[in-house]
This record gives structure tokens, C-alpha cells and sequence, in this order.
């Protein structure tokens, strides 16, 4: 088998690991994900022109929450899992 050129995480595994960063270890934490918009006229040639909305990621990180979800945990329970988390790997 290749190497992987695509390695994937769920929402949790993103708000553990940036836990772990921050050195965080109370209260409820999920994802932050900031969006931005933009326009554009866009088309493969000048006569087949339409309007487009452009979405970028500006930002990612954490917000308090009040309880776990599916994109939150509870970080006083980070690092007592001793089971590794399998992660997705793909093949581009």
C-alpha cells in the first residue's frame, strides 16, 4: 500500500488536538469555524458568465459550549482515553 496523501479528522479530533495545544483542561470546547463571503462573475467563456459566491475559511478554533455535542468535548475528560483514534487515510 502507497502512502497516504490525505489524512482526515473528525470534528472532535480537531477540538482535542487544539485542546492539547492550548493546554486546556475545564469546561466544554467545540469547533469555531469563521466564514467568509465573496463575489465574483465567473464562466468558461464570456458568454456563459453566472454570479458565484466564494466561501473561504478565515479562521479556526475553539468556543466554550455548555454541554458535549458532536462537535464539542468536555476537556477534563482529554487524555484519559488510551485508546489510539484510527484516522482516515486516502489515496489522492
Amino acid at each position: 500500500m502507497g502512502e497516504p496523501s490525505r489524512i482526515t479528522f473528525s470534528h472532535k479530533e480537531v477540538v482535542e488536538a487544539l485542546l492539547k495545544q492550548q493546554g486546556i483542561n475545564a469546561g466544554f470546547w467545540g469547533l469555531y469555524i469563521k466564514f467568509g463571503i465573496k463575489a465574483a462573475n465567473i464562466g468558461e467563456s464570456e458568454t456563459e458568465v453566472v454570479p458565484a459566491a466564494i466561501i473561504p475559511v478565515l479562521e479556526v478554533g475553539l468556543q466554550k459550549f455548555d454541554k458535549e455535542t458532536n462537535i464539542s468535548l468536555d476537556a477534563a475528560r482529554i487524555g484519559t482515553n488510551p485508546q489510539p483514534t484510527k484516522r482516515k487515510q486516502t489515496k489522492k
